[in-house]
């Protein structure tokens, strides 16, 4: 059963209704001072007038505080900003970072190697119209230099790929005007099962950084919440793992320009598993 985030109910949001509400109510109070001061004999005594002051900042506490579908943070000082937001990864107007395995398969025909419904399976459909050919060939072209760390036998992985690059080797392909940075962050086992680590994703964002600061022009790049669909890094959840993939970009950001702009798209399915309260101010700390 999936957990329905309510921003109200969690420590963050309750801070925020009672900030909201005492400052609107401290606000509300010194008017009604104020007037009455004034025009001492003016129809704000009473308890209707303290009911309205309590309702109004009440109201105000909860829109200040509703839930919201992006997130963002302009870092004026190194020039780069980041949006977080809920939508559709391929109709970004930017560069697409797309989560691979360690052998960068690609076929999604049984859907047994590479999932369909993935982002990786969607860049081949979507943006390669299924031509695999020309989806492999760019990969080989890019990782051409790559060290490779082991080349499975026929009878160890009889399907899919089988020679093995580092967790981290990123390949850098450009097609119809726009670049993809595939970067392998999980390991696909022999048996057609992916698994992925903490250790892996961070080694991962660490190489795709500096493969976007060499190839990207400082355009702006857009980056799936990597790690949370069937790779998974089970010790982290949604939310976690967006604000590692935050602290990965600022903190390199801060030692040396990547991008303008760093999107993070949350799918419209995920969006419950994420506290956009949250996420906000875990921006505002970076």
């Amino acid at each position: 059963m999936r957990r329905v985030t309510t921003p109200f109910l969690s420590r963050r949001g309750r801070v925020g209704l009672s900030v909201h509400f005492s400052v609107a109510f401290a606000s509300l109070a010194g008017v009604v001072q104020l007037v009455l001061a004034v025009q001492p004999g003016a129809p704000l005594k009473g308890v209707r007038t303290l009911t309205s002051v309590i309702a109004l900042s009440g109201l105000w506490a909860i829109w200040r505080s509703m839930p919201r579908y992006s997130a963002e943070r302009q870092f004026k000082q190194s020039g780069f900003s980041v949006v977080v937001r809920v939508g559709d990864l391929f109709a970004e107007r930017a560069d697409l970072v797309v989560g691979f395995t360690d052998t960068f398969d690609t076929s999604i025909e049984r859907g047994d190697i590479v999932s369909p419904r993935s982002v990786q399976g969607q860049l081949l459909s979507k943006v390669f119209r299924g031509d695999v050919t020309t989806l492999d060939s760019s990969l080989l072209a890019s990782l051409r230099d790559a060290p490779t760390v082991a080349v499975e036998s026929e009878s160890s992985k009889p399907r899919g790929k089988r020679v093995r690059y580092p967790i981290g080797a990123v390949a850098a392909i450009a097609h119809e005007g726009r670049r993809y940075y595939c970067v392998a962050y999980s390991r696909l086992g022999n048996d057609l099962v992916a698994k992925s680590s903490v250790d892996y994703l961070w080694r991962g964002l660490g190489n795709l950084w500096t493969a976007v600061a060499a190839h990207g022009h400082l355009d702006p790049v857009a980056i799936p919440i990597i790690g949370s669909d069937l790779a998974k890094v089970s010790s982290l959840g949604r939310e976690g793992l967006l604000k590692m993939i935050l602290l990965s970009f600022v903190a390199e950001s801060r030692v040396n320009l990547i991008s303008r702009q760093l999107t993070v798209v949350i799918a419209p399915g995920d969006a419950d598993d994420v506290n956009m309260l949250e996420v906000q101010a875990f921006l505002d700390t970076l």
